[in-house]
């Protein structure tokens, strides 16, 4: 028993960030993957878009845990998102509280940047916690609408591992294939789901690993391929677009390695997420990376197999980047 708990505790605990604009529908899924999941979960409510504000700002702060009657907890987080989150992690320490994930449920209007950064910026919380996945909810019936007029919601859209497009069944199909093509030109990592009445399956939603530097750090299908889904033909007008830079061989260590500091030195602001596997010259194992705005981490992940032709690839997301400057820069990265 002592060994069983011991490991669990050692074990970061998986969070999940739910996030969409006003209306999306949030809360209904939240209802149903509380009644589905079979596991304890504590909910947090965050009351600000922004974490870690100044205290002298702050007017109030409460964490007040509800324990609901599936057992798992919620409170409502007004102040510093990190501090709460590490008393959470000694009251499980101690035994006070028993629960095996986390869910936060962003407000409407937040951006869903620097509750993730949260995690990646305090090593202690890294080394309790584990960012699992970013899920953006989408209303089929106004989302087009939201993403004309409000930039966060293209935020959110584009930092998501999963989309989820709500109220599904009272959207027409060519309205809803019109806004599945367009979030894909923002984001064509990110898997898209139609929802109805809020259901889905917690598999879905859960165990993404959306923020762990490993080889499946891209989507790939059966075969091995990349499996984007097609950014379109068209151009939406969005500030926020997804970007895919491609090359079948090797790329030269140290060129591809300049390319991406001076990357993100240079547009460090304006990239939400980027990740990629790649193919480096007289190296067997491929190389993995992943970052959040100027916070990144690269690794070796396993070797490229037998018949597997190495290839690198990485995908950007973000604001007004300057494509055609940035594909120059990879195309010189070729190794000779």
């Amino acid at each position: 028993m002592r060994n069983a708990m011991s490991q669990s505790l050692a074990t970061p605990i998986p969070v999940t960030l739910l996030t969409g604009f006003l209306g999306a529908g949030k809360t209904t899924l939240l209802n149903h993957l509380l009644a589905t999941a079979g596991e304890r979960i504590v909910v947090i409510e965050n009351e600000f878009g922004p974490v870690n504000i100044d205290s002298d700002l702050l007017i109030r702060e409460t964490a007040e845990l509800v324990e609901m009657t599936n057992g798992c907890l919620c409170c409502t987080i007004r102040g510093d998102l990190s501090r709460h989150l590490h008393a959470l992690h000694e009251r499980k320490r101690s035994g006070e509280l028993a629960f095996e994930r986390v869910v936060i449920e962003t407000t409407g209007l937040a951006d869903p940047t620097p509750i993730a950064q949260t995690f990646f910026g305090d090593p202690k919380l890294a080394d309790a916690y584990a960012l699992d996945a970013v899920i953006t909810m989408v209303d089929a019936l106004h989302g087009a609408k939201q993403l004309d007029e409000q930039a966060v919601a293209g935020k959110q859209v584009g930092f998501a591992d999963r989309l989820l497009i709500s109220k599904a069944d009272l959207a027409d199909a060519e309205a809803l294939d019109a806004l599945a093509e367009r979030l894909a030109s923002i984001n064509s990592e990110a898997a898209q789901y139609r929802l109805e009445h809020g259901k889905i399956g917690c598999e879905l939603l859960f165990g993404v690993r959306g923020f762990h530097l490993d080889e499946d750090i891209l989507r790939r299908g059966a075969a091995g391929p990349l499996n984007f889904r097609p950014a379109g033909t068209r151009s939406f007008g969005d500030d926020i677009a997804a970007l895919h830079l491609h090359h079948d061989g090797p790329l030269d260590l140290g060129r591809i390695s300049d390319f991406m500091r001076q990357l993100v030195e240079s547009h460090g602001d304006a990239l939400l997420r980027y990740k990629g596997v790649l193919a480096v010259a007289e190296e067997a194992r491929r190389l993995v990376f992943q970052g959040v705005h100027r916070i990144n981490g690269f690794d070796y992940g396993r070797e490229w197999g037998q018949g597997e032709a190495p290839a690198s690839d990485i995908v950007l997301i973000g604001h007004r980047l300057p494509q055609e400057e940035i594909r120059a820069g990879f195309a010189a990265c070729v190794a000779g």
